[in-house]
């Protein structure tokens, strides 16, 4: 690809490497911050330097905060007796907009995956586990993908969990609505059928 201007190829070539954006997006994307008033772009650079100079994490659940505890930890209308267990912040973002959920959350930043060599001790199970006993948690939810990596971490995390006297329970599992059955793989329609529920009318 042939650029008019270095400054504009140095600039392509860092917004390519966001994910999902390609040297024909990044280029677009940057001829239109180049017709943009020089505000536009200035803000825009201070947000990010913000984002990356800024942004904490909260010390109980270790979501994205700006503060040391993050609205969701310190917020009173919360339900402290859950605690929902996730792999990362998207997770939490995409559980919140259900708005089904009132309790609490802990991100562990990963799942254990030998392949890629995260082992328990890279995650933020040690953290989980001293939470629990002076918590006043009574359920611990785990929202983990169904995966092998997922379902690894739920085992261990599980075991971890034994000798304290709270329930442990997973998200369902099953054929999403309005799915049909002949295109569900079998091992999502056989959990389906071991995770039936009651019928009700």
């Amino acid at each position: 690809m042939n650029f008019p201007s270095k400054l504009i190829e140095d600039a392509v070539n860092e917004v390519s490497k966001l994910p999902g954006i390609g040297k024909k997006t990044a280029l677009r994307l940057v001829l239109h911050l180049l017709k943009q008033d020089e505000k536009n772009t200035r803000t825009l650079a201070s947000s990010l330097l913000d984002l990356r100079t800024k942004i904490t994490y909260c010390k109980e659940c270790h979501n994205i905060s700006d503060h040391e505890q993050c609205n969701i930890c310190a917020s009173h209308k919360r339900d402290r007796s859950l605690l929902c267990i996730v792999e990362d912040t998207p997770d939490v973002l995409a559980i919140e907009n259900t708005s089904q959920y009132q309790g609490l959350y802990h991100v562990l930043g990963g799942v254990i995956s030998p392949i890629e060599g995260i082992g328990p001790s890279e995650l933020r199970i040690d953290s989980l586990v001293k939470r629990i006993p002076e918590s006043g948690i009574k359920e611990v939810i785990l929202a983990l993908s169904p995966t092998m990596e997922g379902d690894t971490t739920a085992f261990y995390i599980t075991k971890k969990l034994k000798e304290y006297n709270i329930k442990v329970s997973t998200i369902a599992r099953g054929i999403p609505i309005g799915g049909e059955l002949e295109y569900t793989d079998e091992i999502t329609l056989g959990r389906s059928i071991l995770s039936r529920t009651n019928y009700e009318v």
